[in-house]
């Protein structure tokens, strides 16, 4: 099938009115979520992605089902598309720069090259003066130890491709573990410098083609095992830490000439904040923007990627808290949890994604309380998931 060349390149200017056909790449939540913005701003949306039952599939005007890699499926994917975005950035950096020889994509391949390699990202970072967490590129045990050399004990092993939910990450108190790393597993690893923080922030950045960006406020997160567990907006901050880490964000899209959105998530350590991780897309602490803020990120994301005005990013309420639901609210056995219990209370919304099995860590859908006060609602939104 004949293409026409890199038109992310071509008609990077372009502006994509609704009524055009936006992609996803990927039928997950995330794509879901979006799917949802697109079709009530008037797009119609086309998802590529594993299965018709995928949460993204479910609710997209039209699907095309097959591998990521597979030549003929991306262009039979790419050629119904006016613009392409992602849900998530482990797909294969070729496979995006296949869907740009045949509508403008974004992030482009180069960005999600980036941001697949945990190395190359702090890399860039680094080089563009913004502050990241001591760390060092390590292939083996012999390396780690150099590495703990300028670096120091504890540090955090992370693989540099594919970990995420602390998946591939090991905390190393001394040289003594060294031996317990499954090194036959990878030979690319970093290891950063174990921060002593006192909270975890992250900031939703957009990013047109024209330039324009727009932050939301930081959110305030806590965690579980590794993954989200609770974001409260607004975060528990002075303003002159929201306003540092709002311009590092930003720094941050235009060091990797990210379009769309970027999260940066934060270590806060007094009135610094660093660099943990980022992602090129919608993220779970931003959920609550459907309800809290004036554009919710997934409309902000379709607006990005269009090349339309940036929507408003203020707050519609004072406060705002999201809890995360995973598989293991439906019990060992699997059953229904009491959604009558949770919807009775006021000011909460559900958001379940349309995921058939339900699994022990697995995101299955999230909850959502607005409110005037940040710890009320942060309390409400624990009290209701209890409620299951």
């Amino acid at each position: 099938m004949e293409s026409r060349g890199d038109m992310t390149t071509v008609r990077s200017q372009q502006v994509f009115l609704p009524g055009s056909t936006v992609g996803m790449v990927g039928g997950g939540q995330l794509g879901r979520m979006f799917a949802m913005a697109a079709s009530t701003m008037g797009y119609d949306v086309v998802v590529f992605c594993d299965t018709p039952d995928d949460p993204a599939a479910q609710v997209a005007h039209r699907h095309v089902i097959g591998p990521l890699g597979d030549h003929d499926t991306i262009d039979r994917f790419a050629e119904q598309c006016d613009v392409i975005s992602l849900e998530f950035e482990n797909i294969p950096a070729e496979t995006i720069a296949r869907c740009s020889r045949f509508a403008p994509t974004y992030p482009a391949a180069s960005v999600l090259a980036t941001a697949q390699d945990r190395v190359r990202e702090k890399t860039t970072f680094q080089s563009a003066g913004l502050p990241v967490t001591p760390f060092a590129h390590v292939s083996d045990r012999e390396s780690l130890l150099d590495a703990a050399e300028r670096i120091g004990w504890p540090l955090v092993l992370k693989t540099a491709r594919s970990g995420y939910d602390g998946k591939g990450q090991h905390k190393l108190e001394s040289a003594d573990q060294a031996d317990d790393v499954p090194w036959h597993e990878c030979d690319h690893w970093v290891a950063e410098k174990f921060i002593s923080f006192e909270k975890e922030v992250s900031v939703v950045v957009a990013r047109s083609p024209n330039g324009e960006t727009q932050c939301f406020p930081v959110f305030e997160n806590e965690h579980a095992n590794h993954i989200l567990d609770v974001t409260t907006l607004p975060a528990s901050l002075t303003a002159a830490v929201s306003e540092q880490a709002i311009r590092v964000a930003t720094s941050a899209a235009e060091a990797l000439d990210v379009i769309g959105l970027l999260c940066v998530e934060f270590f806060v350590s007094g009135d610094r904040v660093m660099i943990n991780e980022v992602a090129p897309r919608p993220h779970n602490s931003a959920h609550l923007t459907i309800e809290a803020c004036e554009t919710s990120q997934f409309e902000q994301h379709v607006r990005a990627i269009c090349n339309l005005p940036l929507g408003s990013t203020s707050m519609k309420c004072p406060a705002a808290a999201m809890a995360n639901l995973l598989g293991d609210c439906w019990g060992d056995e699997g059953q229904t949890p009491n959604w009558d219990r949770l919807l009775e209370k006021k000011g909460v919304r559900l958001h379940l994604y349309g995921k058939r099995m339900p699994k022990p860590a697995r995101k299955m859908g999230h909850l959502t309380v607005t409110g005037s006060d940040r710890d009320q609602v942060r309390q409400l939104a624990l009290s209701a998931r209890e409620s299951l």
